[in-house]
């Protein structure tokens, strides 16, 4: 089919939006982004980028840009919540080694400026009213204007306009878990690893950012009462102090200088059924969000962003494409869905002959077979589906 001259809009300008939109222009598409923040900008927070991430964004050909913005991750530590080291993943051991961590503020001006050099028109404060749905979709703002195109994307996340016009409303349950996140000064000497401190019901996440300069950190907590979904709930740095208080090791002093942090409530969300209807599809968050204990949110996104292009332009129309597209991403963002919820229970083991069961096994199996406990990552880090 090809996808020289056709108009495609992109609802949303996270990494998502981002993503496709540069990977449609590199491919002739006249692509329009429509964002409802009135600039692009992203909160303060880290992510983690493995390779399966990153070859997409070697691919779009900002591979560089992202590096020159990363520190580039070695290791993952594992410790007890007390402090002491369990085991090791050496990243090194992967194939290629292109494993990055990056401030979500840089990775989204990296992609910005990306799409624009493709051509790509970002329009903002373009609040998103309702969609109409067919062969050519169009989208009404509330502005008054109205958006038709031959393509219509919606990257629009969690919530997610174009999901629910596809699915109708769900309702997600709450995991019965909250997670802060905060940026604090690097002054640890960290410099290349990931350390997740894991304790019973709790775990804690810190790795360095812009050349290690700062610490990113997230903490989950296993806790009854509701906290609201979103990522702009401010909250005490007390209360996260008080959450991790038993906490050894750095986690004290990491927390002591902690001075904003935020806020959410971490909720399951079903993988919609339904991700083209017409000629229209969505993408990352807004199809299958995922929750953050294996890294990859941001990945599946830039992973559909690539795969939806491609699709698009080898199908013989739109409609095949988009049946394509879905075809080759569900039963993958399902699959990585499932373990990310799988790690969250792994980390918080609450029985203290368990956990030492477990821990034990883990250091016995980094001593005997170091190598061995990065290959049960394979599956996830070695897909590359630009290849």
């Amino acid at each position: 089919m090809g996808l020289k001259q056709k108009k495609i809009t992109v609802i949303g300008a996270g990494i998502g939006g981002l993503a496709v939109a540069r990977a449609l222009a590199m491919r002739g598409a006249e692509v329009t982004v429509l964002e409802q923040a009135d600039a692009i900008t992203e909160v303060g927070a880290g992510l983690q980028i493995s390779p399966n991430g990153f070859c997409v964004l070697d691919a779009l050909g900002l591979g560089p840009a992202i590096k020159e913005c990363s520190v580039q991750g070695e290791a993952v530590q594992l410790r007890d919540y007390r402090g002491g080291r369990v085991v090791e993943l050496d990243l090194k051991q992967l194939e290629d080694r292109r494993y990055y961590f990056v401030h979500r503020s840089d990775i989204i001006g990296v992609l910005a400026d990306g799409a624009r050099d493709a051509g790509v028109k970002i329009r903002l404060s373009q609040q998103v009213k309702s969609v109409q749905l067919g062969e050519n979709p169009e989208v009404e703002l509330t502005n008054g204007d109205c958006v038709a195109s031959d393509i219509l994307i919606g990257a629009d996340g969690l919530h997610s306009v174009l999901r629910r016009a596809m699915n109708g409303t769900s309702a997600p349950f709450f995991t019965r878990q909250v997670a802060w996140r905060t940026v604090i000064p690097n002054r640890f000497g960290r410099t290349s690893e990931a350390v997740v401190h894991m304790g019973p019901g709790r775990h804690l996440v810190s790795y360095p950012l812009r050349d290690g300069a700062f610490l990113n950190i997230v903490a989950v907590q296993e806790r009854m009462d509701w906290a609201e979904e979103g990522w702009n709930l401010r909250d005490d740095p007390a209360n996260l102090r008080a959450a991790f208080a038993d906490f050894g090791g750095d986690v004290p002093a990491m927390l002591a200088a902690v001075e904003d942090v935020h806020l959410w409530g971490l909720f399951r969300h079903p993988v919609a059924k339904v991700w083209h209807q017409g000629a229209a599809a969505i993408l990352g968050d807004a199809a299958h969000p995922t929750l953050p204990f294996l890294a990859q949110g941001a990945v599946m996104a830039l992973e559909d962003s690539w795969v939806l292009a491609e699709s698009l332009e080898n199908a013989d129309d739109i409609m095949g494409g988009l049946a394509n597209y879905q075809q080759r991403r569900v039963a993958r963002a399902t699959r990585v869905i499932n373990a990310a919820t799988g790690n969250a229970r792994k980390y918080h083991l609450r029985s203290a002959p368990v956990r030492f069961a477990a821990h034990m096994a883990l250091r016995i199996g980094g001593k005997i077979a170091p190598s061995q406990m990065m290959h049960q990552f394979d599956w996830l880090y070695g897909m590359d589906v630009t290849a």
